[in-house]
């Protein structure tokens, strides 16, 4: 059964049954042993909403990624009282994108690490979808900004132009699922509190759209924000306005774009928020396995029912296995992955390695089928101690002489289209043990070789610092936290957590960067205890109320304030005077389903009633439910206690002496890394030691390799999935073979009609090919697409790429649009649709006769014809009620705690007196 909201909602309705019989039983446990401890758990909103969430994803993994994809990336309309404009970032922003990306890699980590130049610039679409987003209430009045030649949409973009505050918003979803559909209600959100307006892009997915094809598109939506095309509405944002955030896989995406922009010398935006950042995809951290139970993530991790388009091997065929005791000693070391791009000395010895057991074996042998004999093959501890494949750094002239060894040798040149990597090894628990050997990839955003790559992995940059400053955040019960709490005290102290060696010395840029950005990057980590992965998702949760209102705190502070205000003090907790918050700005979700005000009543009101802080609210804040604003102002005294007790990590004496001067006075400055934990009422305090945390305790030698634990339990989650969709896998198998029939068809037909490319002419029969586009055809060759499935020669891209690929419905789709609809420029003609194909297309329930196909749900949002109630929407419609439950609950703790103040003032008052004055009193 395919996701869908029927079928969501038949498996999720027992597990809130179950969760509910289980929260009573647990808080009638802590009644009786009288617990008062207060944890995440004991909120029954909380609970159920985590079980829900927890048992949707794993539905999920039941079902194919394609069908996750489509039900999470199904367009759903925004609530009425947001205005949200769709916009189409144009290619010309993907390929600015693009060309920043070629210069980064350079020409050998393109060709030999990301597999070419050409196949992550293919896409479906002409463009990525992406949208603005604020309040209704926040926009001008129409009269001032109406242009009769612009749409309504256009013209609401305007409205939108006084709001200077901007942020980009990058949803996650492990890189393969989610959109702007499903993070939208959090948007409008932030676009509420901090008083300003949000982009949301909906980048390219995995697997059929890999790294780096999610960082191309988030890269090329900042571009379009600060630098717009012809034909945009917008005027250009300028990056001290606009801040980056995201959650999980979002979040990765923003922090990397960051050190791309850094590396490259462009500007950085303002700040950047990341919410639960997935930056270590080999699961080297020991919380990964330790706190599977109190997270959403799914026990096995994100494996799927087998479909043509994953796994890339969906079934054992052949003699494939996932995992086999390794058949060579090193290289790669135990817990290592391979050379993408080897030495001379390496790349001799596997070319003389292959030709050897190639005659030997009378056929070709591959890198995956190297063995030694296995009498010969190593203990682990025995391999890591006869070639160290990571060892110390021995200074500049070693790496420079083996990045340089080979190049411009015509034979190194032959023999590195020869090379293979060897498959990784994984690093065993027991060193007396034969470790394992990957021949299967593991995440779906890349191959297992890229997945120590530094715009992969963040967590391996050489260094993180010299960035704009970063309000990280994590869940304490999160399988991420380590990775989290680790990557955020390296951007504070980059010299104090450095890459391990081989890092260095395989990355082109690495080295350089280690030595060059030293700068500690400005930090604020708050840790949440009993959360999970991404908290923001619980709205209605106290924890994720004061979670939102410092973020939008955070966002209005650096797009507020100078860079030069913000390298004295960039966190707005140390601003002195406090930073006003308006009582518009509180919680509100609870929305009502009457009339929302109009934005020229909400301005009027404003300016005839200016509300001047005074106190430690302000007089705005007196009225209504004020939560996250008391909680975010008491925490604000905490921070500023923490700073005079030492527990905030300020810059060396002479330069904090030097800002304070510069200061004026007002805020406190030469901090440069705040550190918390938060409880689960939203209360603040300082986090313990960095020395007393096991994650920075690792050392750089044990991060990003890939270890036995997480591997095995992923094998398990496979063999399991395996014995379930066994049918389902032998039938992938027949399918794939259709597709590929089915595009070979179809180019054989375009070469009939016409079709001309460099790599495939016309046959002789055909019309000729003096005009670019055949007379009767609908389609038209695009000048920005630079590049198209049959533009991939001396191209690599990854297994599951579908630019490169003819085994799925979603590759065909992809081949025929490129070629009978939007030609990318390498086209010389645009054939007519032949009709037998035509007629095949209308039965063709993927397909269509005149237009272009639906391109992949990983990049096109899906339009159903009807939509009753989308899950999507229902999820909105719960944690709407939540939130009223949640207010009510502290309007009603309010109250009482106001009527037990009153009777205690009485009670008070009556002490001393008589009886009868009492008694006259109570009269």
């Amino acid at each position: 059964m395919p996701v869908t909201t029927t079928s969501a909602a038949i498996h999720i309705t027992p597990v809130v049954f179950k969760t509910f019989l289980k929260h009573a039983k647990r808080k009638g446990v802590k009644y009786k042993d009288g617990d008062g401890t207060v944890q995440g758990w004991d909120d029954i909103l909380y609970d159920e909403a985590f079980h829900i969430v927890k048992a949707f994803i794993e539905f999920g993994t039941r079902n194919t990624v394609e069908s996750l994809q489509a039900f999470t990336n199904t367009h759903v309309p925004a609530p009425f009282w947001c205005a949200v404009v769709p916009v189409k970032i144009p290619l010309s922003s993907c390929n600015k994108a693009a060309d920043a990306l070629i210069e980064w890699f350079g020409p050998e980590e393109l060709k030999h690490v990301v597999g070419g130049e050409r196949w992550w610039q293919i896409r479906g679409l002409e463009w990525i979808d992406g949208e603005w987003i604020t309040e209704k209430a926040f926009l001008e009045d129409s009269g001032h900004k109406h242009h009769d030649k612009l749409s309504e949409e256009e013209n609401t973009i305007l409205r939108m132009e006084h709001l200077d505050r901007v942020m980009l918003y990058v949803h996650g979803g492990a890189y393969f699922w989610g959109s702007i559909n499903t993070h939208r209600y959090q948007v409008i959100r932030y676009a509420r509190k901090m008083h300003g307006r949000a982009f949301a892009v909906n980048y390219r997915k995995a697997p059929q759209y890999p790294w780096p094809c999610p960082l191309q598109d988030v890269l090329a939506a900042y571009f379009y924000l600060t630098s717009p095309p012809p034909g945009s509405v917008h005027k250009p944002v300028h990056p001290s306005k606009l801040v980056f955030a995201g959650d999980s896989a979002g979040a990765a995406l923003c922090l990397t774009v960051l050190t791309v922009l850094r590396d490259l010398g462009l500007p950085q935006p303002a700040g950047a928020v990341l919410i639960s950042p997935w930056v270590d995809l080999t699961h080297s951290f020991p919380s990964v396995m330790q706190n599977t139970d109190t997270d959403i993530i799914p026990p096995h991790g994100f494996i799927h029912k087998p479909s043509p388009l994953w796994p890339v091997n969906p079934k054992s065929e052949g003699g494939y296995t996932r995992a086999i005791p390794t058949k060579t000693n090193p290289p790669p070391q135990p817990g290592h992955t391979d050379k993408l791009k080897p030495d001379n000395e390496r790349l001799m010895d596997q070319v003389e390695q292959r030709l050897q057991q190639s005659a030997e074996a009378g056929k070709e042998i591959h890198s995956v089928d190297l063995q030694e004999p296995s009498e010969d093959i190593l203990p682990q501890k025995d391999m890591q101690r006869e070639d160290n494949d990571d060892p110390p750094a021995t200074g500049s002239s070693a790496n420079e002489g083996h990045a340089q060894d080979g190049q411009g040798d015509p034979k190194y040149d032959i023999a590195m289209d020869f090379w293979e990597p060897k498959p990784p090894k994984v690093l065993m628990e027991d060193p007396h043990a034969t470790p394992l050997e990957l021949l299967a990839q593991i995440q779906l955003y890349a191959t297992t070789e890229q997945l120590s790559h530094p715009l992969v992995s963040p967590v391996l940059q050489s260094s993180l610092g010299n960035l704009c400053p970063l309000y990280i955040i994590a869940g304490d019960g999160e399988c991420l936290r380590d990775e989290i709490i680790y990557i955020a005290h390296k951007a504070a102290h980059p010299t104090d957590y450095p890459a391990r060696p081989g890092v260095l010395r395989e990355g082109r840029r690495q080295k350089e960067n280690a030595e060059k950005f030293q700068t500690p990057t400005k930090v604020h980590l708050q840790v949440f205890d009993d959360m999970c992965h991404v908290l923001t998702v619980f709205t209605f949760t106290d924890c994720a109320k004061y979670a939102y209102r410092s973020i939008a705190q955070f966002v209005k502070h650096v797009t507020d304030n100078s860079s030069e205000h913000l390298l004295r003090n960039p966190f707005p907790e140390l601003h002195r005077p406090p930073s006003e918050i308006s009582g518009s700005e509180s919680e509100d979700e609870a929305r009502p389903s009457g009339k929302h005000p109009s934005s020229k009543f909400h301005r009027s009101q404003h300016a005839k009633h200016p509300k001047p802080a005074s106190g430690p609210l302000g007089s705005a804040d007196s009225e209504g439910d004020r939560t996250d604003i008391e909680l975010y102002r008491s925490n604000e005294a905490t921070a500023e206690r923490e700073v005079k007790q030492g527990q905030a990590e300020k810059l060396p004496s002479d330069t904090s002496s030097r800002m304070a001067r510069g200061s004026s006075g007002e805020d406190i400055p030469a901090v440069f890394m705040i550190r918390e934990r938060v409880d689960v009422l939203g209360n603040v305090r300082p986090m313990e030691p960095a020395e007393e945390i096991a994650a920075l305790r690792l050392k750089p030698q044990e991060i990003g390799i890939i270890k036995e634990k997480p591997v095995r339990r992923w094998l398990a989650g496979q063999e399991e999935w395996d014995r379930k969709y066994k049918r389902a896998a032998e039938n992938v198998i027949r399918k794939r073979k259709q597709y590929e029939a089915k595009a070979a068809r179809l180019l054989e037909h375009a070469r009939e009609q016409g079709f001309i490319h460099e790599e495939i002419g016309p046959r002789e029969s055909t019309v000729s090919s003096s005009a670019s586009i055949s007379s009767g055809s609908v389609g038209e060759i695009e000048v920005e697409r630079r590049w198209g499935p049959l533009d991939l020669k001396d191209e690599n891209p990854p297994p599951s790429a579908i630019a490169g690929r003819r085994d799925t419905g979603e590759a065909v789709a992809l081949l025929k649009k490129t070629i009978y609809h939007n030609a990318p420029a390498t086209h010389r003609t645009v054939p007519k649709l032949k009709t037998s194909d035509a007629v095949r297309a209308v039965f063709d329930p993927d397909d269509h006769p005149t237009k272009a196909p639906q391109q992949s749900v990983s990049e096109q949002q899906v339009h159903a014809q009807v939509i009753p109630m989308h899950g999507l929407r229902m999820w909105q419609s719960l944690v709407e009620l939540f939130m009223r439950k949640s207010t009510k609950q502290v309007q009603r703790g309010k109250k009482h705690a106001s009527s037990a103040l009153h009777s205690t003032s009485d009670k008070i008052s009556g002490v001393g007196k008589s009886p009868s004055q009492s008694a006259t009193s109570t009269a």
